[in-house]
Parts: C-alpha cells; structure tokens; sequence
C-alpha cells in the first residue's frame, strides 16, 4: 500500500502553508451510487523552507486522521488555495471537512484568462505551460477501497506535483496582460460553490412542474421532500428513489391506493413494491399543504425571428474575447444572450446574467446593448475579420 499521510503530517502542511502563504490542493472522489459524492482520497502540496515541494496525500476516510489544521489552512485568507477544476473539491471541502475555501486561485479558471483554452484538462495544461506529461494510468479506479496501491497513489501525488509551478507561470502571465484581477474575482466566484441540494430549486426545475394546478405543486412539492429524505438516509442516488418524470405524473394523477399507483408510467414493479407504500403516505401528506401557485408570469420564448439576432450578439461577444485573449465561454453563455436579447425585444428591465456585470460589462456587456438597440453595427473587412462600427 502507498504511504499516506497521518494527522502529523496534516499540522506540517498547514505549518508550511502559512508560511509559504500558498497550498496545492486536489482531490479523488466516488459519486456513483450515492446520494452524495464520497471524498475519498486528499493530495497536497506546498512549499517547504528549503524552497522544494512537500507533497502528502491523506485518507479522509481514516477515523484517526485530524484534518482540522488543514482545514483551517484552506480558511485563511491569508494562505492561496491552488486547484484546477476545483468546483467539486471546493464543495467536497465544504461539507466534508466543514470548512470555507476562502482565498481560491484555479488554474483552470486562470488558464481561459491567459489566452489557452477554456475548460483545459489538467494534463492538458502542464504539456502547453511548463512541456510537462503525465502518467494517467489510475484516473478510473476504485478511489473508496481500501488498500489503495502504489500506483493510485503515486497517481494522486502526480496531480499536484506540478500545481504550484503552474499556478505561478499563469500569474505571471496574467499579470502581463493585466487579466489576474479578473481571473481572481471569477475564483472567488468559484469559492462559493456547494453540493447541497436545495428542494425549492429541485422543485422549480422538474419537468413540466408549471403546467400542473397549486393543489398538485403542493403534492409533488411533498414527493420531492420525500424522495430526498428516502435518497439520503439510504445513501442511494435521488433518480434511483424516483425519477423526475414518474414524481411528477404521480403529483397529477394523486393516487390513494396500489392498484391507481401501479396503473402510472414510471412507476416500475421494484419501485412499487419497495416504495410504494410511502409514496402514497407523501401523496396523502401533499394533499393537506398549502397550494403553491406559479410564480411570477412565465418567462418569455423566442421565436424564429429571435434566432439571427441571437446569433449576432454571439458574433460580438465572439470577437470581443478573441481581440481580449480570453476564452469565450468566460465572456458568455448561449443563454444569457438569449435572456438579453428577449429582454431587449420586449422591452424589459436588464437581466440579471454575467455578461452585464462586472469586467464583462466593460469588454462587451454595454456594447453588446448597443448593438441590439441599433446604435451599432457588425461588419466584415478584408481581412475577414468582424469590425464593430457606430451607426
């Protein structure tokens, strides 16, 4: 088995990250078949006095480690947290080890801002910033068993040995293009990320959840608590309790007996026979809640007209990060230029997306208005590339 880390090498590692004022941090995990993502696996890295890297990687899943001075490490304002693709790890962090990442820089983040690709892979990243490969043998492996082999290990080690090091060639990077202050702000952003499920969203967003009377909302609204609660003290994944489809057919339909239950699409004999029961205990408790009425009027939908317009607004937005260096998809999403461009259309306030706020507004957000109320105009030169001219 590897060597892992024991609760003294934890105390070292927040030591010397508060001293160095930077750590390394990266993360294995198993999320299939459970309700929530197991943390698994911890691999750290940071700077020593004599100037080398120290790389630990620590059991989460051992009784006997203490990751408390760790975990007040990634609190410290004081002391960089390095992560590539961190949302995960961020929320894994959170719950797991009951602690706030709070000074963030991720380097995949970071890399959209120094003109690489957006969402670049880890390996990805150390072959185009430092020439560096990697061996990736183990990255589908059984993180939760135990013991873990040499090679699982020297794997987790491999994805913060190099962390640092390019951490550091990014900033510089950024740092020439005046881009690292942009690129923080969009990792505190990331800072805040969580994997706790919240049921009035889940509700909000099942299929169809609108079209169904407030006396129905009520009963599925009563199905989602449910099927949370049944998901999470059985440590199953939510779809395998119920599926989104089947909950919402069982709310319009309000069965009060097995034999209507098992009459509705989605509703399997194995579901039926293991929850059945209990699904019409919820049905029964959903039919005594208050009705829950539709909020708010229902957004607006495009039409075939809207389609070019949305386009142009890409073309922009397009143009502007490539002429800024930036990945597109840290300018923009398909979405929020169809939420803008709708609200142009009828005439309504701002929303309230990315592309409008902050730096975004400064790179294009406020042109991008511009060009939809008229006042400017997308032209092609000689030399193929989009010009953007007053009107």
């Amino acid at each position: 088995m590897g060597d892992l880390g024991t609760s003294r090498d934890v105390m070292e590692l927040a030591e010397h990250a508060r001293a160095s004022g930077r750590l390394g941090i990266d993360t294995e995990f198993m999320g299939e078949g459970r309700y929530r993502t197991l943390l698994c696996l911890v691999q750290v890295a940071v700077q020593e006095p004599g100037g080398g890297v120290r790389i630990d990687v620590l059991d989460p899943l051992d009784d006997t480690l203490d990751p408390g001075p760790l975990a007040d490490a990634l609190g410290d304002p004081e002391v960089e947290i390095v992560m590539h693709a961190g949302r995960q790890d961020v929320a894994l962090l959170r719950r797991t080890w009951s602690t706030d990442v709070t000074n963030l820089f991720d380097t995949q983040l970071a890399a959209g801002f120094a003109g690489l690709r957006a969402q670049l892979g880890y390996e990805a990243l150390l072959g185009e910033l430092l020439g560096v490969r990697l061996n990736k043998s183990a990255s589908f492996t059984r993180w939760d068993a135990r013991p873990l082999s040499e090679e699982q290990v020297e794997y987790a080690r491999d994805d913060v040995r190099h962390l640092l090091q390019a951490a550091g060639a990014l900033q510089e990077r950024l740092d020439g293009r005046d881009r690292l202050g942009w690129a923080r702000e969009e990792c505190r952003a990331l800072a805040q990320t969580t994997d706790e499920r919240d049921p009035d969203l889940i509700f909000a967003k099942l299929p169809r959840i609108n079209s169904l009377d407030p006396k129905l909302r009520a009963i599925a609204r009563e199905l989602v608590e449910w099927r949370e609660e049944t998901a999470r003290t059985q440590d199953r994944p939510v779809p395998s309790v119920l599926s989104d489809a089947g909950l919402v057919e069982v709310a319009k339909r309000r069965p009060s007996a097995m034999r209507e239950l098992e009459q509705i699409r989605g509703i399997n004999e194995h579901t039926l026979r293991r929850r059945g029961r209990a699904i019409l205990a919820a049905v029964e408790r959903g039919r005594e809640r208050d009705p829950i009425p539709v909020d708010g009027e229902r957004p607006s939908q495009p039409d075939p007209l809207d389609a070019p317009v949305i386009a142009l607004a890409e073309a922009l937005v397009r143009t502007r990060a490539l002429e800024a260096g930036l990945a597109y998809e840290l300018m923009a999403a398909r979405a929020d230029l169809q939420r803008i461009v709708l609200a142009v259309r009828d005439r309504e306030p701002e929303p309230s997306v990315r592309t409008l706020e902050g730096w975004r507004r400064e790179v294009v957000g406020a042109e991008l208005l511009e060009l939809l109320a008229g006042r400017r105009a997308l032209t092609i030169g000689s030399d193929r590339r989009v010009a953007v001219d007053d009107r």
